[in-house]
């Protein structure tokens, strides 16, 4: 069983009713106010009138332990049955605890990182800490963030942890407080628990902005972009197409085009990002979610990070990401990159206006070009915004390019639906080359590079081009289809030669060391040399088949000139 805690945490406390019965755990913000669950206010009202009720905060860690009458702050109680999108309450202490302490709420990213929350299950008097994984939002529709079990067996959220502090146990936000755990649908043997995070807890009291800290996706963007226009088709089409982005698998770096060609700017990109923040989930519909248009809106927390760069240094967005992600912001670039590379699970994160940077060329060349680059490999989601034409040489692996297709060259009639299934077979050709890519491309030394994936920009295109038809851009849309297919065609090929040249010279490299063994003799030393340096190249992911296209033949040839040269143990 977990010990009793004492420990430095003043910010711990539990909440009673007036006649000493526990009901959840707070976070004391300072001399006068205590955050926590609204249904444990409504659980210690009783059937008496919440506004007015008398509850009683009490300390664990503090030394000498002390308990104060509380009522609720006068509309500080947010609770919306039977969703995950507010349930939260202050109270305002009768008189000051004499603690001295100011607790900060910190924005973070919900997808990944250890915590701990301490409650009081079964009225603990002096609480059980539990461990858990940040995994997400884990609902669509919620403003929750998801808490896994880390080991079975361990203790685990239950009645009692309503209302307790997150705190991070990991990076730059070790020891702070991320969100408060709401324990009300949680079923005791279940494997996850839920939290509700800063920026939820922002959206439903505002009034706790001045404790707050970090930058979250709420704050993205400028407040004078215009307004997005999902009645356009082009910012529709752009939008669904980037949410399908996200909402699936595939990770790697997409290349979006936010100029004149829009007509709005960035605003979609702005917009679509926002729906993702937990505040803008846990609002009232007021931010445009009751009448978006399918496929506009993300899950909560699909993104990690988003900042426009416009005007600003590399070293403004390096000190943005790190401090959003909890790494160390006195490393360099590198430091940054190696750390976004390896995070686990892999980083989404969207960098806009990136032409607009003070230094663009050396925005991209210190710090998104090595991102772009392993992007795909390491599982890491970049997006990364541009007015106007991205650099030739960033690698991507989509490019959503909202200027519409060259039509000179493009000869002959083609129909709507033609050119929709022409995509529809592109999409099909690409998701097998990715799928080739993740299975055999992965277990080589130096695939060819898996080509871009072309489908999403012409899904664009041919959505914008069917609200005009006839439209000479569909029959472009159908000829790009096609060149773009015969690229993942190739590439699938080039594939499937490698893995049979490995076969091939696996099954070569057997049969003369079979022949060897027979001919030769175990006892040649510099044969058995030879073949472990050509197994190796072959059994050793990531297999380098250059090496094995020299090693394989040598030793063959080395067999051949024993046997010929009568180094024989029997008959030939």
């Amino acid at each position: 069983m977990t010990p009793h805690v004492h420990n430095e945490r003043p910010w711990r406390v539990k909440i009673e009713d007036e006649w000493g019965n526990h009901h959840g755990a707070g976070v004391l913000l300072d001399e006068r106010y205590v955050l926590t669950c609204a249904h444990v206010v409504a659980e210690a009202a009783g059937d008496g009138d919440i506004p007015s009720a008398r509850l009683r905060v009490s300390s664990v860690v503090c030394g000498p332990e002390w308990s104060r009458d509380a009522r609720v702050a006068p509309g500080t109680w947010a609770y919306r049955t039977g969703t995950r999108r507010g349930d939260v309450s202050l109270l305002e202490l009768t008189e000051p605890p004499g603690c001295d302490i100011r607790t900060e709420l910190w924005k973070v990213p919900l997808s990944g990182g250890r915590v701990r929350v301490y409650g009081f299950p079964h009225n603990e008097p002096y609480g059980v800490g539990v461990d858990a994984e940040l995994a997400g939002s884990g609902s669509r529709e919620g403003a929750w963030g998801m808490l896994k079990r880390v080991s079975d067996g361990d203790p685990w959220i239950e009645r009692g942890y309503s209302g307790a502090g997150v705190m991070a146990l990991d990076g730059e936000f070790e020891g702070r407080v991320i969100g408060i755990v709401v324990a009300e649908y949680i079923n005791q043997d279940a494997k996850a628990g839920w939290m509700i995070p800063t920026e939820t807890i922002l959206s439903c009291l505002p009034q706790l902005d001045a404790y707050a800290d970090g930058e979250g996706i709420d704050d993205f963007g400028s407040p004078d972009l215009p307004r997005a226009n999902l009645d356009d088709p082009l910012q529709l089409a752009l939008t669904r197409e980037l949410t399908r982005l996200f909402d699936g698998d595939r990770a790697g770096t997409i290349l979006v085009g936010t100029g004149s060609a829009t007509g709005a700017g960035s605003s979609w990109l702005v917009r679509l990002a926002r729906t993702s923040s937990p505040a803008r989930r846990a609002g009232e519909d007021r931010h445009g979610r009751a009448d978006a248009p399918s496929g506009t809106l993300l899950g909560s927390g699909a993104i990690d990070a988003a900042f426009d760069a416009r005007g600003r240094t590399t070293a403004d967005v390096r000190a943005h990401l790190a401090g959003r992600f909890g790494f160390s912001t006195d490393g360099g670039v590198a430091e940054l990159v190696r750390g976004l590379l390896h995070r686990r699970p892999p980083a989404r994160l969207l960098v806009d206006g990136v032409d607009r940077a003070a230094d663009p060329a050396g925005l991209v060349a210190e710090l998104l070009a090595p991102l772009a680059l392993r992007a795909r490999s390491r599982g890491l989601r970049l997006v990364l915004g541009f007015e106007g034409t991205p650099p030739e040489d960033l690698p991507y692996d989509v490019r959503l390019d909202p200027a519409p297709l060259p039509t000179g060259g493009v000869v002959g009639s083609v129909t709507e639906a033609e050119a929709r299934a022409a995509v529809d077979r592109l999409a099909e050709a690409e998701e097998e080359a990715l799928a080739l890519q993740r299975t055999v491309g992965a277990a080589f030394l130096a695939p060819p590079r898996l080509p871009p994936s072309g489908a999403p920009r012409l899904n664009i295109r041919l959505a914008v081009a069917r609200t005009t038809h006839p439209n000479a851009e569909i029959a472009a849309v159908e000829a790009e289809a096609g060149a773009a297919r015969g690229a993942a065609t190739r590439y699938r090929d080039a594939l499937r030669a490698m893995a049979a040249e490995r076969e091939n010279l696996a099954v070569a490299l057997e049969l003369h060391r079979v022949r060897s063994a027979r001919l030769v003799g175990a006892e040649d030393g510099r044969l058995g040399e030879l073949y472990v340096a050509a197994a190796r190249a072959l059994q050793r992911v990531p297999v380098d088949l250059a090496a094995a296209r020299r090693r394989v033949p040598r030793f063959i040839a080395a067999v051949d000139q024993r046997v010929e040269g009568g180094h024989r143990t029997g008959e030939g």
